[in-house]
Formats: structure tokens, C-alpha cells, sequence
């Protein structure tokens, strides 16, 4: 800190003032050279050589000061070393013996040079100390002895040795200083690159349509974009707590239950869920807004969890479009049903006339096979479109559910040369709608029976795992595509290969099944590869919330 400042300070005087500052060290050291002497040698002679040398420091201390050096070139200022040289170089001669130490004055003005001119200095402070050896003994008229000799070798050689040293030294110095200055400018440009960079990253969040909530890693709120409003941050950007419920409620897709806080988007964000297009409805009555709601994890360079992003997009004009769709669509399916079931009625009682043609037999039986399928499509359609579903939860064993499901399928499995199994790690007991499961797990297992190749595996899996259901239906058949994943839940979407390989279906089992399973407040996943085979997950929770006369006979 103290060199900072020195430097800073000496950074600020002018040419004159760095002079004088450069001179005062030595002025004040053969001050308090000439004081001491005085005192501790009151029989020194002082001879008028040696107060001559002592009026040339003084006169080249006052040359400092005095001298414009900002109107002389640069390097004019280095006189002043040079002749610091001989004038020490004098001051030691005309002092005798009691004054040899002055030598060691040199090394002010050697550095000076050395500091001062780089390369060039380094010579110059060599030559200076040799003049400061040679010339005074020529002025003085003493003539050269041995040790004069030696000092003209010796001097030389230590004080250039001290200016290499002052030079490398002062190099440095300067070197560490541009290279500081360079990082100083680096930061500020950076910090000019953040600031700008953080004034896009505001522009574009509150351009955006959606509302964006970015959480750190201790699921704290850190930005929040104007799109999200201060009421639905209340809500569903906020942290829930089982005492703390705002006045907003959030509500899932049933639009009848309030999601507990561990369900809430910001709490699964915060264990690091990662979730795309979750439907909650937001307030209640004539107020209450739809919103999809998307968590995406940011992640460290090490891989840790550092945070989430969250995206509320407000679908409520979607959501009523879509409602009014499906009641459109539940409407004519309705309509369908009855003329379907009375062509259905004809065709059995035509099909039960004795002596039918063989040739109109079949024709009846081809128009009753396409009329119960289309009557399937119909009920389908009126599922789908209901938008809400009907549950009714009892005491039942996920296990009973799955093997009524695969004793219905195995005719069917068999038909293809598929084998149908069923795998179970004991009771998984609870309280939901076993008829509403079943059709799900029918749709299940009757897509991987569909879409896997003859002599394939189709393998269901039951499992109770803390307070969950787990129900897991794995083909090996030919897979889907990330982005047939990312589709699978959509209405009527089929995939590619579905189509190319003529597998019947109308792509509403997977948006039917979904449906159930979110109506009994559960989850539903896939994952899958190309050519290997599909994995469909199904859990529910609350599976210990059991009926008592169920938990006593478990």
C-alpha cells in the first residue's frame, strides 16, 4: 500500500520535481556524512579540495531543482548521475583515508542510470564509476597508487554488477506494472461487456412474452423478469411452505386439488427436477389463468447443480380454445355412438339369419369388425375430450391390476410371437381407481405389444417404493426418436415409423393414459432409443394411504 501510494505521488511530479527526488538521497547522505565526521573525527582537516567536492553535491542538488528540465530533452536530465560520479570520486580522494567508504555513494547514482536508461544507463554507470576512479587523482595531482589501481578494476566491475541488477530489477518492475496495467484494462472491459451483456439479458427477459424466474442453488430467487407479475411470483415464483400458502392457490390439471408446496414448480426446481410444459391453473373463480410451466437446471463446470430457469407461459386463451375443441368433439363423438350402436344391433341380428351367403357373411362380419373399431374410436375420443376423468379410489393391489391386464393381453401377445411377463417385488397396496389403472396399463402394454417385432420382450414390472406405486412396462421393440419423446403425449400424434410400417392406431392411448394417471396426482414417463426398445414408467403417490381392513390383511 505504502509503494502504491509512493508511487502514485512520485508519478504526479514533473520533470524537475523527479529529479529532485532522485538527487536527495545522496545529498542527504553526504550531509550526514560531513556532520558525522565533524563529530566523531574533530581533527579531520578539511582540506579546500574536499570542501570543493562537498559545494559540488550542493551545486548539482541545486542544478535539480533549479533547472527546466521539461523545456531539455529527456535524457539531459542524466548529466546529473554522471557527474554525481565525480564529484563522490573527488570527495573520496581529497578525504584520505578516513573517507574510502564514500565509494559506496556511487551506488546512488549508478542505479539512477541504470533505472533511468536501461541498456544505455547500464553502460554509462560503468564508464562513470571509472572516471570517478580515474579522474580525481589526475585533478588532485596525487597520482595512482596500487590501490587506486585496484580500484579501477574493482569498483567497475561491483557497481556494474549493481547497475545489471538495478536494470533487471527496474525491468520487472516495469514489465509487472504493464502487465497490471493491461489487466486493469481487461477488467474494465469486461466489466463494460457484463454490464452491457446483463442490459441484453434484461432487455430480452422482459421482451419475452413468458414470465422467467432464475433460482440459484439454494432455490433462491436471483432475477424475475417483468412478464411474471408480482402476484404470480407470490404464488408459484416464491417459495412454498405447508405455513405460508399464499392467497394465489395452485392448482393442477383437475383445476379441483391445490398442489401440496413439495409439488409447487420453484420447491421441485430446488431438488433439481427438470420439467417441460407442466399445466397449473393459477387463482380461483373468474380470475384463475392457465400456465405451462418449463424448469430447466443450470449446471457448474464441474457438473454440480448451481441453479435453475423457470418459464410460466400464460395458455389460458390455448387452454379455453382447446376446452371448447374437446367439447365440440365430445359432442359429436356422443352423437356418433348412438347410430353406431344401433348399426352394430342390425349387424348382429343380420349375422344370426340362418342360410346366409357365405359371400354376404363375410361382407357383415368385415362391417361389424370396422363398426366395433370405430365404436372404440368413438369411446376414445369421448375419454380425451372429456378433458376431466372420473375416479374412484379404493383399496387395491397395483399387482391384481397388472396381471388382468396381462392375462387380456396374451392371446393378443401370442397372435405376434411376443413374450408376455409379469414381474413383481411384492405388495403394492393403496388407494386408487383399479378400473381407471387397468385401462392405462392396457394402453401400455398394448402399444409395446404393437410396436415390438415377433419374438420380442414385453415385461411389466410392480413395485412399492416408500410411499410410491411404481409400475413399469418395458418392450424391446423399435423405439422412438427424441423428438417422437418429446410428441409421445400428444393427441393423435403418431410416429414415423407407425405409420410406414401400417400399425393400426389412432395415437390417443398415450394422452389417454396420462391423463389418468395426473387425475390420480401421479406421473407418467418414457425413455427410449432407436431400434432398442421402450421404457414407460408409471408412479402414484400416497401409496401407504391404505384402507384398514387392506393394512391388516397386509
Amino acid at each position: 500500500m505504502l509503494f502504491e501510494s509512493t508511487d502514485r505521488y512520485f508519478r504526479k511530479l514533473g520533470p524537475r520535481g523527479r529529479t529532485v527526488m532522485f538527487q536527495l538521497p545522496l545529498s542527504v547522505t553526504v550531509l550526514l556524512v560531513t556532520v558525522l565526521v565533524a563529530l566523531l573525527h574533530p581533527g579531520f582537516e578539511w582540506s579546500g579540495p574536499f570542501m570543493f567536492s562537498l559545494a559540488a553535491h550542493l551545486l548539482l542538488l541545486a542544478a535539480s531543482a533549479a533547472v527546466p528540465w521539461q523545456r531539455l530533452p529527456a535524457r539531459a536530465v542524466f548529466v546529473i548521475p554522471f557527474l554525481d560520479c565525480l564529484a563522490i570520486g573527488l570527495s573520496r580522494e581529497s578525504g584520505g583515508q578516513h573517507l574510502t567508504v564514500l565509494s559506496f555513494l556511487l551506488v546512488f547514482p549508478v542505479v539512477w542510470l541504470a533505472v533511468g536508461l536501461r541498456r544505455t544507463g547500464v553502460v554509462l554507470a560503468v564508464l562513470a564509476t571509472i572516471l570517478s576512479v580515474a579522474v580525481p587523482p589526475v585533478i588532485l595531482g596525487n597520482g595512482f597508487t596500487s590501490a587506486s589501481f585496484i580500484r579501477v578494476v574493482l569498483l567497475p566491475v561491483i557497481l556494474g554488477a549493481i547497475a545489471l541488477t538495478a536494470f533487471g530489477v527496474a525491468n520487472g518492475l516495469a514489465m509487472q506494472r504493464r502487465l497490471l496495467h493491461q489487466q486493469e484494462a481487461d477488467l474494465r472491459d469486461l466489466l463494460a461487456a457484463s454490464e452491457d451483456r446483463e442490459q441484453l439479458l434484461n432487455t430480452v427477459m422482459d421482451t419475452v412474452s413468458v414470465g422467467v424466474c432464475a433460482l440459484d442453488g439454494q432455490g433462491q430467487a436471483v432475477l424475475v423478469n417483468r412478464h411474471l407479475g408480482s402476484r404470480l411470483a407470490d404464488a408459484i415464483g416464491s417459495e412454498p411452505t405447508p405455513g405460508n400458502v399464499t392467497d394465489l392457490p395452485v392448482y393442477g390439471v383437475d383445476r379441483k386439488h391445490r398442489l401440496p408446496p413439495e409439488r409447487h414448480p420453484r420447491s421441485r426446481a430446488a431438488r433439481g427436477e427438470s420439467f417441460t410444459d407442466e399445466l397449473i391453473w393459477v387463482g380461483t373463480g373468474t380470475t384463475q389463468r392457465a400456465y405451462s410451466v418449463t424448469c430447466r437446471l443450470t449446471r457448474t463446470s464441474a457438473g454440480g447443480n448451481s441453479g435453475a430457469v423457470l418459464a410460466f407461459t400464460d395458455v389460458t386463451a390455448l387452454v379455453t380454445a382447446l376446452s371448447a375443441k374437446d367439447e365440440f368433439l365430445a359432442s359429436v363423438s356422443h352423437e356418433l355412438r348412438t347410430p353406431l350402436t344401433s348399426i352394430l344391433g342390425y349387424l348382429d341380428l343380420a349375422l344370426d339369419e340362418e342360410g346366409l351367403d357365405p359371400g354376404v357373411e363375410q361382407c357383415l362380419t368385415v362391417a361389424k369388425r370396422n363398426a366395433r373399431r370405430l365404436l372404440t374410436l368413438v369411446g376414445d375420443l369421448l375419454t380425451i375430450a372429456s378433458g376431466s376423468l372420473t375416479i374412484s379410489p379404493r383399496p387395491a393391489d397395483l399387482n391384481d391390476v397388472a396381471a388382468t391386464s396381462i392375462s387380456a393381453a396374451q392371446p393378443h401377445a401370442a397372435a405376434a410371437g411376443i413374450t408376455l411377463e409379469l414381474e413383481s417385488t411384492g405388495p403394492a397396496t393403496g388407494r386408487f381407481d383399479p378400473d381407471r389403472l387397468g385401462q392405462a396399463i392396457d394402453n401400455l402394454v398394448s402399444n409395446a405389444i404393437k410396436y415390438t417385432p415377433e419374438g420380442g420382450t414385453v415385461t411389466v414390472r410392480v413395485s412399492a417404493a416408500g410411499q410410491d406405486l411404481r409400475c413399469e412396462v418395458t418392450d424391446t421393440g423399435i423405439g422412438m426418436t427424441e423428438d417422437e419423446l418429446a410428441q409421445a403425449f400428444t393427441r393423435f400424434f403418431r410416429a414415423a415409423n407407425a405409420h410406414s410400417s401400417a400399425i393400426p392406431g389412432a395415437g390417443l392411448g398415450l394422452a389417454i393414459t396420462r391423463s389418468i394417471v395426473e387425475n390420480h396426482r401421479g406421473t407418467i414417463s418414457l425413455s427410449s432409443s432407436r431400434g432398442k426398445g421402450t421404457t414407460a414408467v408409471l408412479t402414484l403417490p400416497d401409496a401407504d394411504a391404505l384402507h384398514p381392513s387392506l393394512a391388516a390383511a397386509r
